[in-house]
């Protein structure tokens, strides 16, 4: 079983064999490039076009309170708080890999993100890049769930992360996505499931910005208690890092959590608080 685990965290590095395909991309003139869309790896919820650079390791610890809409009863989400800490590693420029461990759900997850085009000027117009995940949800319980096997602990998600930097201002994104948990919480639910998301970066100082994102899920089934995922969030940046705040109707922070069960709903003040901080080694 061990080596099963360590077998499915493996899998991402599969794709390194298409460094040759992406060299051409690590190898062109960085002046000829539009500066980055976003400066933060994640738009709010949704990951962006940002990549780490080669042989820099990202350290991110992202903390989610619970509803705000508690009160003091939970003291505003403190009593209900989730964590999840991630690794993220450059290959490349254009190659980055992650593990994450989260405490909802006690999930690890796998990542693979691939830049395959990128914004030129007088040039390719937008930066597309990959985005692969690999979760393990260990969580569900076997006394619950007797019949439970490893494979329905798994998930999975890709996505196409297509962003254009508008002006020096406001830099837009659209993400379709297709995510598949082998177990779901809706009988009716199917378990590969659509979604297109977009979201956006609005400077508003030199070191400030308003971000936002919003995944429109295509195919979840009418008996599902789980709402879109709504978020807007505020990126400060300090001496070349950037701190995140953000609210939003979805507590989960994996992509097959925040797109699937997020419980939230922002009319009747059911919002999460959260933040993101990452160190650069």
């Amino acid at each position: 079983m061990k080596f099963l685990y360590l077998l499915i965290f493996l899998i991402p590095t599969i794709f390194f064999a298409q460094d040759d395909l992406l060299s051409e991309i690590d190898n062109e003139t960085e002046t000829d490039f539009k500066t980055a869309a976003f400066k933060g790896l994640k738009i709010v919820n949704f990951e962006s076009t940002k990549m780490v650079s080669k042989k820099e390791l990202y350290f991110v610890v992202s903390h989610r309170f619970g509803s705000v809409e508690t009160g003091f009863k939970d003291f505003f989400g403190l009593d209900q708080a989730v964590t999840r800490l991630n690794l993220i590693y450059g290959i490349s420029d254009g190659i980055n890999i992650g593990f994450s461990r989260s405490s909802f759900r006690k999930i690890y997850e796998s990542s693979l993100k691939m830049r395959l085009l990128r914004e030129k000027k007088g040039g390719f117009p937008f930066t597309v890049v990959s985005s692969s995940n690999i979760l393990i949800n260990t969580s569900l319980d076997e006394e619950i769930l007797p019949l439970l096997k490893f494979k329905n602990r798994l998930g999975y998600t890709t996505q196409l992360l297509i962003s254009k930097k508008v002006n020096t201002n406001f830099s837009f994104q659209l993400m379709p996505t297709f995510f598949h948990d082998n177990y779901v919480d809706v009988d009716e639910q199917d378990n590969s499931q659509y979604v297109i998301g977009f979201g956006g970066r609005h400077k508003l100082t030199k070191r400030w910005s308003v971000n936002f994102d919003y995944g429109l899920h295509l195919n979840r089934a009418e008996t599902s208690p789980f709402n879109n995922p709504l978020s807007i969030g505020f990126d400060l940046e300090t001496g070349g890092h950037v701190f995140q705040l953000h609210f939003t109707n979805a507590q989960p922070m994996n992509t097959n959590g925040f797109l699937g069960q997020g419980t939230g709903d922002w009319g009747d003040g059911d919002i999460f608080f959260g933040f993101n901080l990452s160190r650069v080694f």
